[in-house]
């Protein structure tokens, strides 16, 4: 990604008032301010003008230790970043790495996390982050390269959500799951987001079909991802 377009863009290049003029949801991740100085600036003038506009800002922490070259840790301006977020998305590993939270004795290596010790993570997450309303964790216990469980945990302030927990063999491409965990949940909250249990369930069911899938985009239709959410996973395929 160096010297690409993202890579050098600069504070004042973007008419963000237009850019959100019919928007109500802004979604980043940490893939952004990693690439450069320019980068960060830009997505925290971004990040303030949606919140400025009333947008709901959601932020995937999106880890990825070698691309943070430029100077700054991913730990200092992701905590400068994440203060104007209202959910914020990643799983245990990425939340230790990036914000310094640590859930005790978890080790996904051996596909043994459980939700429940997600509730301290959340808790401390929002001690520290007031802004924050939802705590959305994605929970991949990795059995082997081909064999993984697949959840996840929802917290609002108040409640642990938990989705079904998905055996999922045989896996065809697990790259782009937690994007479509993102995703599903994006299009939970703005089609049943008075639901949160749905929400939750939508996303991680949405992050489950994406291992079965070829490339890193999960290319799915609302309703196989609702079958898959309700239970009905026969493997049979709708056309």
């Amino acid at each position: 990604r160096a010297d690409s377009a993202l890579a050098t863009i600069k504070p004042g290049m973007f008419d963000w008032e237009r850019i959100f003029s019919d928007a109500c949801w802004f979604h980043w991740t940490g893939i952004t301010p990693a690439l450069s100085e320019g980068a960060a600036e830009t997505c925290l003038e971004a990040i303030k003008e949606a919140k400025r506009m009333k947008l709901t800002v959601s932020c995937d922490l999106n880890y990825r230790s070698k691309l943070w070259r430029w100077g700054r840790s991913a730990g200092e301006v992701m905590s400068e970043l994440v203060k104007h977020v209202d959910i914020l998305i990643g799983n245990v590993e990425h939340i230790e790495k990036v914000l310094g939270i640590k859930a005790s004795d978890v080790d996904v290596s051996k596909g043994n996390v459980e939700a429940e010790k997600c509730l301290y993570v959340s808790r401390k997450l929002m001690e520290r982050f007031p802004n924050l309303r939802k705590v959305a964790i994605t929970l991949r216990g990795s059995i082997n390269a081909s064999h993984n469980t697949w959840s996840g945990v929802l917290y609002d302030g108040g409640n642990l959500y938990v989705a079904p927990t998905y055996d999922i063999t045989h896996i065809v491409d697990r790259v782009g799951g937690g994007d479509a965990f993102a995703a599903g949940l994006i299009y939970g909250f703005l089609r049943f987001g008075d639901d949160p249990q749905r929400v939750l369930n939508f996303a991680v069911a949405a992050g489950c079909l994406k291992h079965t899938i070829v490339g890193d985009a999960a290319i799915l239709s609302v309703e196989e991802v609702e079958k898959i959410a309700a239970g009905i996973v026969s493997g049979e395929v709708s056309r």
